[in-house]
């Protein structure tokens, strides 16, 4: 078997609405090997990984798949099941998937849902490793593939405390981005709406409540002068000074650094100068400044708590204690930590809720003090204690007290957070109880932490879990109602995309919005371009929503973004489905226009099923008949027609829709009619020349409607949208001087230059000349076809040439001239390779009366040369 294509889906797509791994797979010689000609490969399957019984596949019951392998699938189908079952393995709960075959005999499409993209594309191709072997009959070894996965998955998977927070976030509906590979630094929400975190750090975490919080003798100090029991202390920058710090302070005292965190460095209970050289050096090897700065305390006898305050409020108090282990009378020490490592919450790292433990330099010390060796045997119910820190990156272990939290220490807490200046903020509190107020017992404050770590709160070792996600979500989204989305419309079809686009995003500007826009040309950020190229695909969707000042996102969807991406986003709150024709047909598996049309639909299938709108072209039986099927929420129909019998059932419901009536683009509702503008007041209508963009006018509309705005302001956005470069970059720019009418545009289809036609008589007068090329990658039908309809226009045609993509050279410019010649009806047509040259040549021979019809790729160019050749002129139907 050989992977032919594997990449991650993320948002709708083709094959699936949730964000799925894509393979394109050939099963080479195992095409005709199905699973039932292979002797026992099921119950192999099923002894390898005994969890695969639970799929149930298109049988419906446990056991499903299964039964089917006996039967007799193909291998890209058990390559699908095994992929999905590796990820359950190690913890990621995934259960969708799917196989179709192809065009190609023996290629296969395979798709699976993931939760990690990295990890899900590992477990892919494990898969087809794992199925080849038990084809060839091959024993398989499943420990070193799960352990493989697992570095992946630990390598890319969020820490516990950020998954707590993108956990809480999700269940509320909140989309989230991982803004940096690598990292924990997150956005929730989207455009104006978003807010952003590392770890646990917030965007409104103040800089210097995280400074003071960095530095413990500033927290002293701060702590000290509002008030608040801290231990006594001092910072020796010597082997000297610490100990004379010691002496001054009075034994036992703790050192640790003055910059560090996660009690890296920490040494407690030193009662003596040899233990105190061995807590400086520690503390030393952790400081994070060039002064060798190291802070000596006193040492105050009581448990060791951690508060947790987030936005003001206490959310959460345990109780930790050092790494240990309990004696049984029998087991070494050594035995004991070995088994208490077994438990299956510890992990390495972040990985799991707690901790390895790990024998070191402190464990050893720690073990001397106590005249004990790793050799050890503790009496049954002994405690001996591994680390001198509680800390659960060290091995702690943690019991939840927030119940039992005295109200004057809740609000101490959460005075300390407002003090220091920090919306979470972890206090590290030695205390000999929670239950009375500190001015009662033994205690100080020790640390506070900026970003502290969740662990011990979300699974204690013992006591009731805290959503402590859940309260940070809460803190930075306080409408519970807010889902922290901003609304998004997405724009697709055969032709006609980029203007409806650009007059959606023109008309929701003009009503007062901060718009972002992608389409193919910009990206654009209030009418400000910040990324040129082709943007029609999730590239734009990820930009655009993680711009902090966009109120309204406004995406062309193309085919080929879909099929190699997915949607790039999870749902839309308007789809504007405008039309399906050929083009593109041969690429990607996308044959028919039936299944293009499916791929088109996407868009319409990803509206939010309440409060979402769906724009449909009722003139397009593929739209009227696809995209009614798929399309979810309300749909809002636009047509040319008034009396569109398709459309009375539609009406009598009191929905929506937008229709030309007697030269007026309106509203019908039910029996009622609103007039939006008269078409021949419509800049891009060419005075009713261009049905095309009368369409797309009406489709913004109902894109502009289904978003609250009102009429007026919808008006105003028809009416001062016009064909320029400006407002729309090579789509049907208008040009007029010397006599000499020229219309620059990016039609590279034959549906396209037919919507073209009636503008194009419309305007033109004597002799029309053409300028044309088209992508190699269109079919060679589909390029004759498309020299055939230029012929059919054109007086004169010029083919250039500058996307093979993948032909010949010449080879693309060669089918579209023979499908003009054959077709007989220009007087000329010639192949120009250069498309300056071809330009040029048409400009040169254009004679008053005459009319240009530029088909080209380097629009911004193609406009310099004609103003440079004096046709650049305003006119009465266009400007320049």
């Amino acid at each position: 078997m050989r992977i032919l294509e594997h990449r991650a889906l993320r948002g709708p797509n083709y094959y699936s609405r949730y964000q799925s791994i894509y393979m394109r797979l050939d099963i080479e010689e195992l095409e005709d090997r199905p699973s039932d000609k292979v002797d026992g490969i099921a119950d192999k399957l099923q002894s390898l990984i005994p969890t695969i019984y639970e799929h149930r596949c298109s049988v419906g019951e446990a056991g499903g798949f299964l039964s089917r392998v006996k039967e007799g699938t193909w291998a890209g189908h058990m390559v699908e099941h095994v992929a999905i079952e590796l990820q359950n393995m190690i913890g990621f709960s995934v259960g969708y998937g799917k196989t179709v075959d192809s065009y190609d005999k023996g290629v296969y499409h395979v798709v699976y849902r993931y939760r990690d993209e990295a990890t899900g594309l590992a477990c892919g191709e494990e898969a087809v490793e794992i199925v080849q072997a038990l084809y060839d009959g091959k024993d398989v070894d499943l420990e070193p593939v799960i352990d493989r996965l697992k570095e992946v998955r630990d390598a890319n998977a969020l820490g516990p405390s950020t998954g707590s927070i993108v956990n809480a976030a999700k269940a509320r509906n909140i989309p989230w981005y991982n803004l940096t590979e690598g990292t924990s630094y997150t956005q929730l929400g989207h455009g104006v709406k978003q807010r952003k975190f590392q770890a646990t750090v917030t965007d409104a975490s103040g800089i210097i409540g995280h400074s003071i919080a960095d530095d413990k003798e500033w927290t002293k100090q701060v702590l000290d002068d509002a008030g608040v029991a801290v231990p006594k202390g001092y910072i020796g920058y010597s082997w000297e000074e610490v100990k004379d710090a010691a002496e001054w302070i009075g034994w036992p005292v703790v050192t640790k650094p003055l910059s560090g965190n996660h009690g890296r460095g920490v040494t407690t209970d030193i009662t003596n100068e040899e233990e105190l050289k061995s807590g400086y050096e520690a503390a030393l090897a952790r400081c994070r400044d060039d002064y060798g700065a190291v802070i000596v305390e006193s040492y105050i006898k009581g448990e060791d708590h951690r508060i947790l305050v987030v936005g003001g409020k206490m959310i959460a108090a345990a109780r930790r204690r050092p790494a240990h282990v309990e004696g049984d009378g029998t087991s070494t020490i050594q035995q004991l930590i070995d088994e208490e490592n077994k438990d299956p919450r510890r992990g390495v790292g972040h990985e799991n809720l707690l901790t390895q433990i790990h024998v070191d330099e402190q464990t050893m010390r720690l073990l001397e003090q106590a005249e004990l060796t790793l050799d050890s045997v503790p009496e049954k119910g002994e405690i001996v204690y591994l680390k001198s820190t509680a800390n659960i990156s060290t091995g702690g272990t943690a019991t939840d007290l927030t119940d039992e939290v005295h109200p004057e220490i809740k609000f101490a807490m959460e005075r300390i957070g407002r003090i220091v200046g920090l919306d979470i903020i972890g206090i590290d509190l030695l205390a000999e109880t929670l239950t009375k107020p500190l001015d009662q017992q033994s205690a100080g404050v020790v640390e506070v932490n900026a970003g502290p770590g969740f662990r011990m709160h979300m699974a204690p070792t013992h006591g009731k879990p805290r959503a402590v996600g859940e309260a940070v979500v809460n803190m930075l989204f306080p409408d519970p109602t807010d889902d922290g989305r901003i609304p998004i419309t997405a724009i697709t079809g055969t032709n006609g995309k980029t203007t409806t686009t650009r007059l959606i995003t023109h008309i929701l500007r003009q009503a007062g919005n901060s718009v972002g826009m992608g389409c193919t040309g910009t990206i654009e950020i209030d009418n400000h371009v910040i990324l040129r190229g082709d943007y029609s695909g999730p590239a734009a969707a990820h930009a655009v929503l993680r711009e902090p000042t966009v109120e309204h996102a406004v995406l062309e969807v193309a085919r080929g973004g879909i099929m190699r991406r997915g949607l790039g986003f999870d749902e839309c709150d308007v789809g504007v489905l405008l039309n399906i024709a050929s083009d593109h047909l041969g690429e990607r598996d996308i044959h028919t226009l039936e299944e293009l049309a499916r791929c088109k639909t996407v868009v319409v299938d990803a509206v939010k099923k309440i409060g979402g709108f769906c724009v449909l072209n009722a003139d397009d039986p593929l739209v009227m008949d696809q995209g009614t099927y798929w399309a979810r929420g309300e749909i809002i129909y636009f047509t040319m027609n008034p009396e569109n019998p398709d459309l009375k059932q539609h009406l009598a419901d009191h929905k929506m829709v937008i229709t030309v009536r007697q030269g007026r683009i309106v509203l019908l509702r039910g029996q009622v009619e609103v007039e939006v503008a008269a078409v021949n007041d419509v800049p891009i209508s060419f005075e009713g020349h261009a049905p095309f963009n009368v369409q797309n006018a009406m489709a913004a509309t109902a894109a502009a409607l289904a978003h609250g705005i009102e009429i007026d302001d919808i008006r105003a956005g028809l009416l001062s949208f016009h064909p320029t470069p400006a407002q729309m970059p090579g789509r049907t720019n208008y040009f007029e001087a010397d006599g000499v009418k020229c219309l620059i545009d990016y039609g590279h289809n034959v549906p396209a230059l037919e919507a073209l036609e009636p503008l194009v008589n419309g305007l033109g007068q004597q002799r029309k000349i053409a300028v044309a090329t088209a992508p190699g990658n269109r079919r060679d039908e589909d390029l004759a076809a498309l020299g055939a309809q230029l012929a059919k226009m054109c007086d004169a045609v010029y083919v250039y040439e500058t996307d093979a993509r993948g032909r010949s050279e010449g080879e693309t410019a060669g089918l579209i001239e023979k499908g003009a010649s054959d077709a007989g009806s220009a007087g000329t047509v010639e192949i120009i390779m250069d498309e300056q040259a071809a330009i040029d040549r048409a400009i040169g021979e254009a004679k008053p009366g005459d009319f240009l019809l530029l088909l080209v790729d380097d629009i911004e160019g193609a406009t310099e040369r004609l103003k440079g050749r004096s046709y650049g002129a305003q006119s009465d139907l266009g400007q320049t």
